[in-house]
């Protein structure tokens, strides 16, 4: 039906949106003339498209006001389209309110279902994409009111909701989306030698490092105190031997001599190797 509403669009939703309001305004009348013929007369259904014709604008700008969130536009205005025919077929002047009261919220709930049920990369609780889908519009209201982004506690206070429950579906926005492995992380496509893909299953420097830091490290905290301590001067305090030779007031010969065989011992014990003689 969405397809075949853009196939009878009509010139009246055509022009810069500011031109557009009067298509889709003052649609009551048309709406009791609706009433007022059977589902099987002809004119009905002439009727019908016509409304939908005039209120196709209606749906197009709230189809742009969610644009720039992941969806494409297309998408959005294919949604919008069915929550302007449920309006249609829902709407009953009968109840006193206007056409487009009706229409909006309408159209809005369709569009904010496509985003809370169709566009998670990772599957979460109706619960927490409905969270989810709230936390937007009231972190706008309490950054008006407050002057500041609001914490969790504040949003799950305005929300009504319990403060476990906003936690989840912030955690859960970074599940919205997910970004292929393929990518550069630059975001240059032409770097594919540098993919994310490209990336996994490399060896890690750094792992060593922390093996080698936790297998030294009992050894160390078993030596000499001066040995250690000479050890730290020289390694992490970045001494020069000569330093360290005049802050213990001995010759830089027997700096040297100590840490050739601190460290020979330290390599022995680690690595199971001999210690030449």
């Amino acid at each position: 039906m969405a397809a075949s509403i853009s196939a009878t669009h009509s010139p009246a939703s055509t022009g810069p949106p500011g031109s557009r309001r009067d298509s889709y305004d003052n649609l009551e009348p048309l709406f009791e003339t609706l009433s007022e013929l059977a589902p099987e007369d002809a004119r009905r259904t002439r009727v019908r498209e016509d409304i939908l014709c005039r209120a196709l604008p209606l749906a197009e700008h709230i189809a742009r006001r969610f644009t720039g969130r992941g969806q494409e536009y297309d998408d959005l205005l294919q949604t919008a389209r069915v929550g302007l025919i449920k309006a249609v077929d829902g709407f009953d002047p009968r109840h006193g309110a206007t056409f487009l009261g009706y229409a909006v919220p309408t159209i809005m709930g369709e569009v904010r279902r496509h985003f809370r049920d169709r566009t998670w990369a990772v599957r979460v609780s109706r619960t927490v994409k409905e969270v989810h889908v709230r936390i937007g519009p009231a972190t706008e209201i309490l950054a008006q009111r407050l002057g500041r982004m609001p914490t969790a506690r504040e949003l799950a206070a305005e929300l009504d909701v319990e403060l476990s429950e906003v936690t989840l579906a912030l955690i859960a926005a970074n599940c919205y989306t997910t970004q292929s492995l393929d990518t550069a992380p630059d975001d240059d496509e032409s770097s594919s030698a540098y993919s994310l893909a490209a990336q996994l299953g490399r060896l890690e420097p750094s792992y060593e490092l922390l093996e080698n830091a936790m297998s030294v490290g009992p050894l160390l905290a078993a030596l000499p105190e001066r040995e250690r301590q000479i050890l730290v001067w020289r390694y992490f305090g970045m001494m020069t031997q000569s330093e360290i030779a005049a802050r213990l007031g001995i010759s830089q010969m027997q700096v040297s001599r100590v840490l050739t065989r601190t460290l020979a011992m330290l390599r022995s014990e680690v690595l199971s190797e001999p210690v030449p003689t």
